[in-house]
């Protein structure tokens, strides 16, 4: 096979045979095609997406680049959660050791910041001492003990994903539905979960804005787990403005501490509880979705969740006192409050510029392999149709030197838009999707 011709082919619009599709990203595997090639196809797949048998294929080949785990022999049903990547999501944080607490195995494995939005992983690292760099035996082992781990994607399990997921991040192709979908799904069929539920989000700070964007892929990724055997619910939820307050690593696991301890914003707290509650039906724990919220907002209210995060926090090497005493956590030397320079409603926020922005500070990477600060980021505390006074704060900006400070401000203040008249605000929660179709979500019970 000539990768030149694979590439112009898809470029053009046309439609790889299955062992086209496995020779190619078999030779990127491999070490066989280089990263400019890569990029060049997963550019051309960015504007002509996946043919059905094009996305099969691809799926079966990232799950077979590694191993497969067999969690059978593990007591219950194993659930995870995934979401498609927002600003400020830390609920796998509060969510993981809470439906873990309930009697649901989480084997959680989680990603790194992609493109403006952060990960799961840079921010446990923002824990002292905590790994996420385990080893397959440690992830077995931890998971049988704890009912709960949360680790970095190893070399082991879909190593072909980790690499191309890499490249996506640093190449503009990050917004691709099928290659959104691959990612996750292969991960999630090789770790050997279960079952799966997904926040898909959708809006200004999604990497999937539209609804009818978000529903598709919803359904993509559903279509993938029907084929590997996998029951698949996914939930659209609002990425039109960051989820809670914080933006930034050590700043989010501050307010996760805090959703753990029973406070922290309402709409974490519903989200996390919603999808709590399709991770305790999934597991067999609860007969429905009202009974699940009712016994997950118990586990956060009477401190459950949070030893259950001690635990998972202890056994990864991290130290459990962050949570009483969230101090521990890095935090930047200058800090500088946004103020609101008019009277009137907060209409919009800029959600992908706040992530470019706390991305900026330092917070993600803006180049392969670069380095995160933990400390550095952003706190929001307003919400479109807030209403606010001239000169009241609407955000803090935590950064290395003053000049970063300032000019982080600056462009948070061009991304906070304050109007006259209140604007529409998206539903927090949106749609429920499962294999039986779409639905308008509403609150069980």
């Amino acid at each position: 096979m000539i990768a030149y011709q694979s590439i112009q082919r898809k470029r053009d619009g046309g439609v790889l045979t299955p062992e086209e599709v496995t020779e190619l990203f078999t030779s990127y595997a491999e070490g066989r095609l280089p990263d400019y090639q890569m990029s060049a196809f997963l550019m051309a797949v960015y504007f002509q997406g996946l043919a059905p048998t094009e996305l099969a294929t691809l799926v079966d080949v990232m799950v077979r680049s590694g191993e497969v785990l067999d969690l059978s022999d593990l007591p219950g049903i194993k659930v995870d959660k995934h979401s498609t990547g927002g600003v400020g999501d830390k609920v796998s944080l509060v969510l993981a050791p809470l439906v873990a607490a309930l009697g649901v195995p989480v084997p959680m494995m989680c990603g790194r910041g992609l493109g403006h939005t952060g990960g799961t992983v840079d921010k446990l690292e923002a824990i002292p001492g905590f790994r996420t760099d385990l080893s397959l035996t440690e992830f077995r082992s931890l998971l049988e003990r704890n009912g709960a781990v949360l680790m970095s994607q190893t070399e082991e399990i879909a190593p072909l994903d980790r690499r191309l997921y890499a490249l996506r991040d640093v190449t503009a192709t990050v917004e691709s539905i099928p290659l959104i979908a691959s990612s996750i799904m292969s991960k999630k069929v090789a770790e050997g979960v279960d079952a799966l539920v997904l926040d898909i989000k959708v809006g200004g700070g999604a990497f999937i804005p539209e609804l009818d964007r978000g529903l598709e892929l919803a359904r993509t990724m559903i279509g993938i787990g029907e084929a590997y055997g996998r029951e698949v619910v996914a939930l659209v939820t609002a990425m039109d403005r960051p989820l809670g307050y914080a933006v930034g690593n050590a700043l989010e696991v501050e307010e996760a501490v805090f959703t753990l301890q029973g406070e922290g914003p309402a709409d974490l707290r519903e989200v996390t509880l919603a999808l709590a509650a399709e991770m305790l039906v999934l597991g067999g724990v609860a007969r429905d979705r009202a009974e699940a919220r009712v016994a997950a907002a118990a586990a956060l209210g009477d401190g459950r969740a949070l030893e259950k995060m001690r635990a998972i926090i202890e056994a990864q090497g991290g130290n459990p006192a962050v949570l009483d005493d969230p101090a521990i956590l890095p935090h930047a030397p200058v800090w500088h409050v946004v103020e609101a320079g008019r009277s009137g409603y907060i209409t919009r926020i800029d959600t992908r510029r706040v992530g470019e922005i706390a991305v900026e500070l330092g917070a993600g990477r803006a180049v392969l392999g670069a380095a995160i600060d933990h400390a550095v980021g952003l706190q929001i505390t307003v919400k479109p149709g807030d209403e606010v006074v001239a000169g009241d704060a609407l955000a803090t900006v935590y950064a290395r030197t003053k000049g970063a400070a300032l000019r982080a401000a600056a462009a948070l203040s061009d991304a906070i838009a304050i109007e006259a008249e209140p604007g529409p605000v998206f539903p927090l929660i949106g749609r429920r999707v499962t294999s039986a179709g779409v639905e308008v979500y509403h609150h069980p019970g």
